[in-house]
């Protein structure tokens, strides 16, 4: 019987109580009364892996959809969007929550036009989200998406960068950390923005099209790191 336990029912038997007071003192005198541990969660540290996909296994809760707009699935180690439809994005995610975080993922173009849309998302909460995306024709942005509009953030338009390789993998890194939003293109920082909008959310990858239909894609290594 615990401590708590023995009070409680000493407290329904006010005669047992006092005679068992001087006990309770003597007791306490003798020995500290044991409080049980409560284990604590240290908090991520700065490198720390919060999450990590190779989509090698294809249960791991990431879109599995085949229908006219096109594909996502797992295939062949890596996740594959295939975007049929033109003017249009597709989108997957972990199915989890962060608030600031370092996403990466490598990502290659497997068929379809250069003019293409392919890249990470950040904070996503109920279809709004940021994105950081480049083409295959070597351009790149960092946007939001926001109650059904398309903003782009820190620039007007899409930006010209000899980083993206045309036809091999790209590695790409979002950070989204407070305010603040910073998109790496092969390991080199190329744009930064702010918002306050969407302070939390989950990560993912999305794929597009312009004009022309086809832009399939593969993401691999995809990781969330605590910055």
């Amino acid at each position: 019987m615990t401590y708590i336990t023995l009070i409680k029912s000493l407290l329904m038997n006010p005669v047992r109580l006092l005679s068992s007071i001087f006990f309770l003192l003597v007791v306490s005198a003798c020995a500290p009364l044991a409080i049980p541990s409560v284990p604590t969660i240290s908090p991520a540290k700065p490198g720390d892996i919060l999450y990590q996909e190779e989509f090698e296994d294809n249960t791991t809760g990431w879109a599995r959809i085949k229908n006219e707009n096109g594909i996502m699935d797992y295939d062949g180690g890596g996740y594959r969007i295939l975007v049929q439809q033109p003017k249009l994005n597709i989108w997957s995610t972990s199915e989890k929550n962060f608030g600031d975080v370092r996403v990466e993922a490598d990502v290659i173009k497997l068929n379809g036009p250069d003019e293409n849309r392919m890249g990470l998302m950040c904070r996503y909460q109920d279809g709004n989200y940021y994105f950081f995306i480049i083409s295959n024709d070597g351009y790149y942005v960092i946007g939001k998406f926001m109650e059904g509009q398309t903003l782009l953030l820190g620039q007007s338009e899409m930006q010209a960068s000899e980083l993206i390789q045309s036809g091999t993998m790209n590695h790409l890194r979002a950070d989204c950390i407070g305010n603040t939003l910073t998109f790496y293109i092969n390991f080199t920082e190329v744009a930064t923005a702010t918002d306050t909008d969407l302070p939390t959310g989950d990560v993912g990858v999305l794929a597009g099209a312009f004009s022309k239909p086809g832009v399939d894609v593969l993401f691999d290594h995809f990781l969330v790191i605590q910055p």
